[in-house]
């Protein structure tokens, strides 16, 4: 007995959902008209460029003001240990018990970094009448150290950051869209906690009159 073609078995079960990899295709292969509408129980197809993958925008690091980088006020920052201008190691913890004004700045011998310097020597009696002493940390070794505190008589202590790790570790911002090292000043109280973090490349003079007020302060 032969039995008739039934059309009803042909028919897609409306309980049953299209396969992921054929709406792939049709997005890809197919373009919707924008008169078509959508049959009824099936979605659209998504646009091929709805699978790429949308990336995060950047974020810009701000230039100027109070900054926040990985050291922040009312933290303690890691300790390290570093040579000075006479190529004897410092380390941060023989501070603790005193003020530290500790500024990091991009290299010897620059306009800003020549102004700030003198700027810090220039008061440096004040910072010595409140108890505080003056770091100064950049990446040149400590031969170029010893010259650009030879030259302008700097009566403070200046560290080398060969490589930038600490400035690094303490998360220390760049300018100018990375190209150039940050200048940046932290104050730390007795305790070695940060109470002050201050961030302005293009006014290195700045830093001295604000932090001397915080110092004075503590």
């Amino acid at each position: 007995m032969a039995f008739a073609a039934s059309t009803a078995c042909c028919k897609p079960s409306p309980l049953l959902a299209p396969r992921a990899s054929s709406l792939r295709a049709q997005a890809v292969l197919c373009r919707p008209s924008s008169t078509a509408t959508t049959p009824r129980g099936l979605r659209a197809a998504a646009p091929a460029s709805a699978f790429a993958q949308t990336p995060a925008p950047r974020r810009r690091a701000a230039s100027t003001g109070i900054v926040c980088g990985k050291v922040t006020k009312g933290s303690v920052p890691p300790n390290f240990t570093l040579k000075d201008q006479d190529g004897k190691t410092v380390s941060l913890s023989k501070y603790k018990g005193k003020p530290v004004v500790l500024y990091f700045y991009p290299a010897d011998e620059t306009p800003g970094c020549t102004k700030q310097a003198c700027a810090f020597r220039d008061s440096y009696e004040k910072y010595k009448k409140a108890g505080a002493e003056v770091i100064g940390i950049s990446g040149d070794d400590a031969a170029s150290h010893k010259a650009f505190a030879k030259k302008y008589k700097l009566p403070f202590t200046l560290l080398s950051d060969e490589g930038n790790k600490v400035r690094k570790e303490w998360g220390v911002p760049s300018d100018l869209f990375g190209t150039l090292p940050g200048r940046q000043t932290y104050v730390l109280d007795k305790k070695g906690v940060v109470q002050y973090v201050y961030n302005n490349q293009f006014q290195p003079e700045k830093h001295i009159g604000e932090t001397l007020k915080i110092i004075q302060n503590l």
